[in-house]
């Protein structure tokens, strides 16, 4: 009896004792579960609230100014349109669309911030008068407007080590379609589940025994958004229930809308070479070749459809399973009015359209991009800012690079045939007026990023130096000018070392006396060496640095042919001041960086001075047109002979070095044809450098040589055998530009027939005004 009773009393005690036990145990896995929660929350506000990604630098070139009265071609604009993605329809009514009709361009130009502040959308018409632009007018405002600028075209991405690129995009900026399509097809109940949704397990399951396959994932977004984020990929019990609790966690301390831009930043959409490509940011440049906000509903479930097996779906490789995968998101958006049946049909019998994706590919134009890196290395010293989602503008021609790689790897593989040695070259493209580099080729293979000829390659420089030494005789117009006659004799002289040397021309010929003009445009050497020695070769020096040469130049009589070693980048230097009248432009790839929140951080600063008198320059310039037109590369003016150039070949000693530095109105083309191991090529400038330029000119559209005629320049008239100043129409008399109040006066014929007619001077001087901008 006492046993039983005893027994009776402890039950009780022993359940109160358990109970206890087990809300002391309960309480301590709260705490510890409140405690993870803490854990994770923190984890997740340092990285959700700060910088969730490092997003690569997006490096942009320059955009395409239109304004009134250029000289730019229809179909120079139309070029850059389709390398901008811009679509061509009858009639255009969105964002990057463009029409073609018989009197004008229409264009809705895309919105798009530039370093100097934000442009919006706007329509724009814009009308030809033969090659040059009559009238640009905003289509809106029908506002008649004097300039416009095309946005930049995006060229690469300076990636990070991370290996993830991404190009984050604003939930604003994203199409409500695509929103609709995401939540239809990878999370219905989204807006109202808290993070994790049981419900939707249970659907997904039945929907894919149903179909026989997986055609719906159990996941929510936010439980999607934190795997990606923040845990491996490893499948375990333990994963998943952090997994859930992460997901709960971020729908609650942060907004529908915050969650689903962060899955639109970062979800991953497929491989662009070792990088992967996150976010419909990117994704929509690589599969389309346009922003995300001018996807249409084909291209949206394309992407969406993608979320499930970015490698299986690839639409490069199985376009019929992104097809298939695709038209499944097309009756999702049908079945949820998102989309109307006669919608529905079209997209469906849409083929895959996929652009080629060479738009985002990394590492093109190494060479251009090394000048690039090197600028930003002295501009933004903290590798940190470099890798930080900054957009760097650079001067980049793009389809100018594309044509210059296309002229040099083709003359080179011509000019190849029945040769061991490989040929190599480099070539600058620079905008004369502003210095900007508008292409830059570092070798043969252009995709190639290895050694930099354009900007390590220091070779002598041959006969261009020749316009330095001109030039400083041409600064003297009281005792040089164009017809000043120079002595082409043979010479002996002894070099820096003592040994006897004998310069020669080129044809081994001598003609006594002969023009100056005539001197450098036929790159005869005896004539120039003489000139050097007289003018004293620490002036040619002196020049030479201020055309903008920094290195070290020997000061030696060879220097008058050509013993100074620099890069083509260095060359295309000293030309540029030569080409813009005298007015020196440092070169440059880098013009201005803004951060990624649209912030300018830097621009390059305005510098530039005038280093030669412009009357000078004009004269020198005249004798480098006259090169390719009755000189060494007078294969300039026969094959474009409507548009006037100039420029200069250079040759090295034992056919090492073939040079061409040539320029039209607005830009300036330096190219090296060599081998690398120094040996002989066999080629002068005029047959290996001059065919390059050659082909570069014939795939652009070179605009003809102009430039203003001086205050204190005239037509002047010279006897061509002994350079003293006579009337007009002269027997074998040369009419020149001159410095006219260094002149003397006119000497009359010297016995020959008198002047012209007024009217044929008038005529003369017409002639000389279209032929050279006078």
């Amino acid at each position: 009896m006492t046993s039983k009773k005893t027994e009776s009393t402890t039950k009780p005690i022993r359940k109160r004792w358990l109970w206890r036990l087990l809300w002391k145990l309960i309480f301590i896995a709260l705490v510890l579960l409140g405690a993870y929660v803490i854990y994770l929350d923190a984890q997740i506000k340092h990285h959700f609230s700060g910088n969730k990604w490092q997003v690569p630098a997006q490096i942009y070139a320059r955009p395409l100014q239109l304004q009134t009265g250029e000289e730019i071609t229809r179909k120079e604009v139309l070029d850059e349109l389709t390398l901008l993605g811009y679509r061509r329809v009858s009639r255009i009514q969105g964002s990057g669309e463009y029409s073609v009709g018989t009197a004008a361009i229409h264009i809705y130009r895309r919105a798009f911030h530039f370093p100097d502040g934000f442009q919006p959308l706007r329509q724009l018409e814009i009308r030809w008068n033969g090659s040059r632009i009559a009238a640009i007018k905003d289509m809106q405002t029908a506002q008649q407007l004097e300039q416009v600028r095309l946005e930049s075209w995006l060229v690469t991405r300076l990636a990070s080590g991370s290996q993830e690129d991404r190009m984050l995009v604003n939930l604003k900026e994203v199409p409500q379609l695509l929103v609709k399509a995401l939540t239809l097809t990878e999370d219905r109940d989204f807006y109202s589940h808290h993070g994790v949704a049981p419900l939707s397990i249970i659907r997904a399951l039945l929907a894919n025994i149903a179909a026989g396959r997986t055609v719906q994932g159990g996941s929510t977004l936010t439980q999607q958004l934190v795997k990606n984020l923040y845990l491996s990929r490893e499948r375990s019990l333990e994963r998943k229930i952090k997994e859930a609790l992460m997901a709960v966690i971020i729908d609650a301390r942060y907004s529908k809308d915050e969650i689903i831009q962060a899955y639109l930043n970062e979800v991953f959409l497929g491989q662009s070479g070792d990088m992967a490509v996150h976010g419909f940011g990117l994704a929509s440049y690589f599969y389309f070749d346009r922003p995300v906000y001018e996807l249409d509903e084909t291209e949206i479930a394309m992407l969406v459809g993608m979320i499930k097996g970015p490698s299986y779906y690839n639409p490069r490789k199985y376009p019929e399973r992104a097809v298939e995968r695709r038209n499944l998101v097309l009756r999702l958006l049908l079945e949820g009015n998102e989309i109307s049946p006669e919608q529905y049909e079209l997209a469906v019998s849409r083929p895959v359209g996929i652009a080629s994706g060479d738009s985002l590919a990394t590492g093109k134009h190494p060479a251009f991009m090394a000048q690039v890196r090197r600028e930003l290395q002295s501009i933004l010293a903290d590798p940190n800012i470099r890798e930080s989602g900054v957009k760097v503008f650079t001067t980049l021609d793009i389809n100018a690079q594309r044509r210059a790689e296309q002229a040099l790897t083709g003359t080179l593989d011509a000019l190849q045939q029945g040769r061991e040695a490989e040929l190599e070259g480099g070539m600058v493209v620079t905008d004369i007026g502003s210095g900007e580099v508008r292409a830059l080729i570092g070798g043969r293979q252009v995709s190639f990023a290895g050694f930099n000829r354009a900007l390590d390659a220091v070779r002598p420089i041959g006969s261009l130096v020749k316009p330095a030494v001109y030039l400083t005789a041409l600064e003297q117009p009281a005792q040089y000018n164009l017809a000043t006659p120079l002595e082409d004799k043979p010479l002996s002289l002894s070099d820096e070392r003592g040994d006897d040397w004998q310069p020669k021309n080129f044809d081994k010929k001598y003609r006594g006396t002969v023009p100056l003009v005539d001197a450098l445009s036929l790159s005869l050497n005896v004539p120039t060496v003489n000139l050097g020695l007289e003018l004293g070769i620490d002036n040619v020096a002196a020049t030479l640095r201020n055309l903008g040469v920094k290195r070290t130049i020997p000061e030696v009589p060879a220097l008058t042919l050509g013993a100074v070693a620099l890069t083509p980048f260095e060359t295309n230097q000293m030309y540029q001041t030569i080409a813009n009248n005298g007015a020196y432009r440092p070169l440059h790839t880098v013009t201005a960086i803004v951060s990624v929140n649209d912030r300018l951080m830097w621009r390059k600063a305005e510098y530039g001075e005038q280093r030669i008198n412009e009357e000078y320059a004009y004269l020198l310039n005249y004798a480098l047109y006259k090169v390719t037109t009755e000189g060494t590369a007078k294969a300039v003016g026969k094959t474009f002979p409507n548009i006037n150039m100039a420029g200069k070949t250079g040759t090295t000693d034992d056919y090492r070095d073939s040079w061409f530095a040539g320029f039209d109105r607005n830009n300036l083309v330096t190219v090296w044809v060599g081998n690398d191991d120094n040996k002989s090529t066999g080629l002068t400038g005029s047959s290996g450098a001059l065919p390059v330029f050659i082909a570069y000119q014939k795939l652009q559209e070179p605009k003809s040589l102009s430039r203003r005629f001086p205050n204190g320049l005239g037509i002047a008239h010279f006897d061509a055998q002994t350079g003293v100043v006579v009337t007009a129409g002269c027997q074998g008399s040369m009419s020149v530009p001159a410095v006219l109040e260094a002149l003397p006066p006119a000497q009359g014929c010297a016995g020959q027939p008198g002047e012209k007619a007024p009217a044929e001077k008038a005529r003369e001087k017409s002639w000389w005004e279209r032929l050279f901008g006078g």
